[in-house]
């Protein structure tokens, strides 16, 4: 091999060294991260629990389907209530097909009140592609104030920036009846 072909021959093979499947946060785990906002789960039944469905984007197409552009997201769980602990028993991550990509809790937390918690998507993660989405189960002993979970997402194109929120929406079931 002749010393250019040695030298494409290498920078191909550092192109794929670096072109590997990025993870989502995980290290350090959120209950590392966010030990700060964190306090006890506290003992009692859960007698208050809730869902919420949060639309996520980590990857969308332009220009009539040729272009894709891939976001960085931050989902924010903020619990609202200013004097109770709102407990996480499920953060997971799913992609447009349905298919589970990340569990981000190995057992339930609680948030302190009017605390906050993150979970940080990279541009280059694009494992939940254009459908992506969270589930996000919580819980309370007593009436508490419905926490407010949002996503934001951000990324560019050249010299075009584009940021953008979504809203978590309550689980609720629908009847015909």
């Amino acid at each position: 091999m002749t010393g250019k072909g040695l030298a494409g021959a290498l920078m191909l093979a550092l192109a794929f060294a670096f072109v590997s499947p990025a993870r989502s946060q995980t290290s350090p785990s959120l209950e590392q991260a966010f030990a700060n906002a964190l306090t006890p789960v506290p003992a009692g039944e859960l007698n208050v629990t809730g869902a919420f469905y949060v639309p996520v984007y980590s990857s969308v197409l332009l220009s009539q389907g040729k272009l894709r552009v891939d976001f960085a997201v931050t989902l924010s769980i903020h619990n609202a209530s200013q004097d109770k602990p709102l407990v996480l028993r499920r953060l997971a991550y799913f992609d447009g097909n349905g298919k589970l990509v990340e569990e981000y809790l190995k057992q339930p937390v609680a948030l302190k009140p009017f605390a906050t918690v993150e979970v940080y998507i990279p541009e280059q993660d694009v494992r939940a592609g254009t459908g992506a989405n969270f589930l996000v189960d919580w819980a309370s002993i007593g009436d508490i104030a419905e926490p407010v979970i949002e996503a934001l997402m951000l990324g560019s194109v050249g010299n075009r920036h584009f940021s953008f929120i979504s809203q978590g929406r309550a689980i609720k079931i629908v009847s015909g009846k």
